[in-house]
């Protein structure tokens, strides 16, 4: 469970650990609910493997023993998945109208690991002890979050029985198209710590759980349970995993003068990584026959000096590119590349560039403001994605990675050599580099600058400089968010990438509802947590009522538009947050 104790630190220490029960519990034949509704209808439940149709459950008492039943089944499946999980926390104070707006930030990247207890699989790594024992030597005391961290929010209960909790029927309601049975939860008393307190919604076909808000209870002494917000989605026939999950406090006091005040989103995805690696060519060879195979010695020459040179640095960038999909950092190819893909022709057809080799486009899946090259290939963080107000501003990302391409940047190549690709997935951001020299960089803004004037986003580049101002003043509260982990940041210290842009910027006014400078996190970007696919996001645009509604990079609620798993299509889930434009 997350609990938050006393300890001294200056920030937030979240890991990723979760300790589950080795042996599923056995399901209660105890009867200790309220007087039961009508028994919901459509009541089809998926069938365990080996095992009979179950019959309609015929009570409230049935519907719980298979709300029991299912949450076991979902347990077992989770043992056998090892998905990523990414953290991403603001702190929060009030300002002088009253608005929460963020004061620091905290992030997290590694795998859900559920099969053999704690597994520390970090991506980023955690403040060694040596930070720890200066903050203790200081005597600063301040909360840290413990082990057991928000991936715990996953999951109701570990021992999850009808004989520890009291369940109320409350409705009947539609989670998008999905028609649920609502029931508060509450935990017997003498039933133990770390029990489930608040409301789950039913799905009621096989009856899995596919949302539960509350928090755990009771809390210990000196620690204290989170408030959170837990939504899965029908990834696979008969499978409902978690997706995202959104954590708020707004005065938790835990000592005299002082109180917790924060927002968190948690988001899950690359549970199918084998998938993405089958090769499915193998199990697909045709055999020629011996009249077809030619000599095509004639037809065609050796690479020429050149071509070889051109033909090594698309080796590394292919291998770099398959190990960051492979290990679940990069969406596979889609319809969001083409869109990139685009702007690029865009900027290179109205300057009259002829770049010989295609330009590709990939999406970075984790939240962190960045992008970079790998050779002729432009990697966008899905968090950049999001915040972007328009396509100009989009421009303005991508014209800075192309003039590296077209100013000739050297890209080290040492990744051609297959076995540098051999490590660990939670090295990745250790073993792989992508970074640019200060010198390239600021050539590279010089020369995205001259793209942009001769392109069809010249007259639009306003907004484009309005983002870098908005980024510029929030970034020294949220260094978190700006940090790069694969390229260069988009700001450092005061200043941000492009800041030529700054200048012909019109002037930015928080008070204003038709100036939209940056969009919340989660606007625009929707990603399959299954086979890791993007797209864009096709929500309706929403007038903002405020100007607090304006949001710019800053955490919001999850509310996904559930539908059952269809072979048809991969649309799951609606816009987190609206796309404004």
């Amino acid at each position: 469970m997350m609990r938050i104790l006393r300890l001294g630190s200056f920030l937030f220490f979240f890991f990723l650990f979760l300790l589950l029960a080795s042996v599923l519990p056995t399901f209660s034949q105890d009867s200790n609910s309220p007087a039961p509704p009508a028994a919901p209808d459509s009541a089809t439940v998926s069938q365990v493997p080996g095992s009979s149709p179950p019959a309609n459950p015929a009570s409230f008492n049935d519907v719980l023993d298979r709300i029991v039943q299912r949450e076991h089944v979902f347990l077992a499946q989770m043992r056998n998945m090892r998905p990523m999980v990414e953290t991403y926390l603001q702190d929060l104070k009030s300002d002088s109208d009253g608005n929460s707006i963020p004061t620091k930030d905290q992030y997290f990247l590694g795998r859900l690991e559920m099969k053999e207890g704690p597994d520390d699989a970090s991506f980023i790594g955690q403040p060694g002890f040596g930070h720890r024992m200066l903050n203790q030597l200081t005597g600063v005391y301040s909360m840290r979050f413990l082990p057991l961290g928000f991936a715990q929010m996953v999951v109701l209960d570990t021992d999850f029985q009808k004989k520890y909790y009291k369940f109320t029927f409350v409705r009947r309601e539609f989670l998008g198209e999905i028609r649920c049975l609502v029931i508060d939860v509450e935990p017997r008393h003498g039933s133990g710590t770390g029990r489930f307190l608040g409301r789950m919604w039913v799905e009621d076909q096989d009856y899995n759980v596919v949302r539960f808000n509350g928090t755990y209870s009771p809390h210990p002494k000196l620690s204290f349970y989170l408030h959170f917000d837990s939504w899965r989605l029908n990834l696979q026939p008969g499978m409902w995993l978690p997706a995202y999950i959104y954590s708020e406090e707004s005065d938790l006091k835990y000592r005299m003068g002082k109180s917790l005040h924060f927002k968190a989103q948690t988001r899950l995805w690359g549970y199918d990584l084998k998938g993405l690696g089958k090769n499915e060519e193998f199990t697909q060879i045709l055999v020629d026959s011996p009249q077809s195979v030619k000599d095509q010695s004639e037809a065609a020459a050796d690479a020429t000096p050149v071509v070889a040179e051109r033909m090594w640095e698309r080796q590394a960038e292919d291998n770099a590119v398959d190990r960051l999909q492979k290990v679940g950092l990069v969406a596979p190819s889609g319809e969001v590349d083409k869109v990139l893909q685009t702007v690029i022709t865009n900027l290179l057809v109205t300057n009259n560039i002829d770049l010989q080799s295609e330009v590709r486009c990939r999406i970075l899946l984790t939240a962190p403001l960045e992008s970079f090259n790998i050779g002729h290939t432009i990697v966008v963080s899905r968090g950049l994605l999001d915040v972007l107000p328009d396509e100009a501003s989009l421009a303005m990302v991508l014209a800075h990675e192309v003039s590296h391409i077209v100013l000739g940047h050297p890209f080290d190549t040492k990744l051609a050599f297959n076995d540098r690709l051999f490590f660990p997935d939670e090295e990745s951001f250790q073993r792989l580099d992508f970074k640019r020299r200060a010198a390239d960089e600021e050539a590279a803004d010089t020369k995205a600058v001259e793209l942009l004037k001769n392109s069809p986003y010249k007259d639009k580049l306003g907004t484009a400089g309005l983002f870098l101002k908005a980024l510029q003043q929030r970034a020294p509260a949220l260094p978190n968010l700006i940090r790069p982990h694969l390229g260069n940041g988009l700001a450092a210290d005061k200043n941000v990438r492009m800041s030529a842009l700054l200048a012909s910027a019109p002037q930015l006014e928080q008070r204003r509802t038709d100036q939209i400078a940056a969009l919340p996190l989660g606007g625009r970007i929707k990603l399959d947590p299954w086979s890791d696919h993007v797209e864009l996001a096709k929500a309706k645009s929403v007038p903002l009522i405020s100007a607090r509604e304006k949001m710019p990079f800053e955490v919001t609620p999850f509310f996904p538009y559930l539908t059952r798993f269809s072979t048809a299509g991969t649309d799951r889930v609606a816009l987190t947050a609206p796309d404004r434009k």
